[in-house]
């Protein structure tokens, strides 16, 4: 049931963090005052307001793509599968016109649709994009299998995204992950996401930025200063990590919050009442912990309304990921 539980708080960290989305943090506070629950995106906001209550974004719908993409080819990442799923879907949504997609996802399937060199595109590709979306990879993977899982990332990644990077991003949220659903401990979490992004890095094309590594040990710093003090520990993370849509910024302050909350239900709240990218970073967080927690804690209103709000069925995806898996024995 962890990888159950992963799916949803996948699915409730984005739903959540919907409505708040790209919005700075005193905007939150100024508009919503405090998230508590699911929302209608604002009309005031032109990324999420063609969204209702209850509904996931981006985040969720293309890790399951990802995901459909992957059974067709038993499991081997197979791009050109992967990007014709992910084409599929930015048509059927309208997301090129709707403004759902990420700058680096936008670019790079218009460029695959045009018939362009994605590539000058994909290698240069900062923004969280394949981070977002990389979650459900980390059930596939025993946590021992830093290699395995940093060379799975990258292929699954490079559609969109094959800079060192975003590669190393999404290998560390795929990594704790992983890592939750073995019920390792935080302080493991945070150490081994730290090392498989030194492993992953290696396969994307180097570009620059600052460290995540780096950034990782200093959220997880102001975590462990302000136990028992949410709101100073979330206006560290905003003023300091970043909170925005670079992958150095969000990927190291989702892992930090998910190490911060440590269940589905604050996790989920901080994420959606953070500001910057709320709804992407809600997704990695938010995966990590239901991924600890497991499936049977997750708030069952909470649980039902995204099965109401959106037209998938997670039972089935954690199932498909049990079926699939790359490491010998189960959780």
């Amino acid at each position: 049931m962890k990888i159950l539980g992963m799916l949803y708080g996948m699915a409730i960290g984005d739903a959540l963090g919907m409505p708040s989305e790209l919005w700075s943090r005193r905007k939150v506070k100024d508009y919503f005052g405090e998230i508590t629950e699911f929302l209608d995106g604002p009309k005031e906001n032109d990324v999420a307001c063609n969204f209702t209550k209850g509904q996931f974004t981006d985040d969720t719908s293309q890790a399951l793509l990802i995901l459909d993409a992957l059974k067709e080819t038993k499991f081997v990442p197979k791009e050109e599968i992967i990007a014709n799923k992910l084409l599929e879907w930015a048509n059927r949504t309208k997301a090129f016109d709707n403004n759902i997609l990420g700058p680096s996802s936008k670019a790079a399937l218009f460029a695959i649709k045009s018939g362009e060199n994605k590539k000058l595109i994909t290698d240069k590709a900062l923004t969280n994009g394949a981070s977002m979306r990389i979650a459900p990879i980390g059930a596939l993977f025993h946590p021992k299998q830093k290699q395995d899982l940093a060379e799975y990332v990258y292929h699954v990644s490079k559609v969109t995204h094959s800079s060192d990077v975003a590669v190393g991003g999404a290998a560390m949220i795929a990594y704790a992950v992983s890592a939750a659903i073995f019920d390792k401990p935080w302080d493991e979490i945070i150490n081994g996401s730290i090392d498989i992004y030194h492993v992953a890095k290696q396969r994307g094309a180097e570009t620059f930025t600052a460290s995540m590594p780096e950034r990782l040990r200093l959220a997880v710093h102001f975590a462990d200063s302000h136990k028992g003090n949410q709101e100073a520990f979330c206006q560290r993370i905003y003023d300091v990590i970043g909170c925005g849509t670079t992958t150095s910024e969000s990927v190291p302050a989702a892992i930090a919050i998910a190490y911060y909350a440590r269940n589905v239900k604050d996790c989920a709240l901080l994420c959606a009442n953070i500001g910057g990218d709320t709804d992407t970073i809600g997704a990695m967080a938010t995966a990590i912990c239901g991924a600890k927690e497991g499936f049977e804690k997750i708030n069952r209103h909470w649980v039902e309304m995204i099965n109401s709000e959106n037209d998938i069925n997670l039972t089935y995806y954690a199932k498909l990921l049990r079926a699939n898996k790359f490491y010998a024995k189960g959780e």
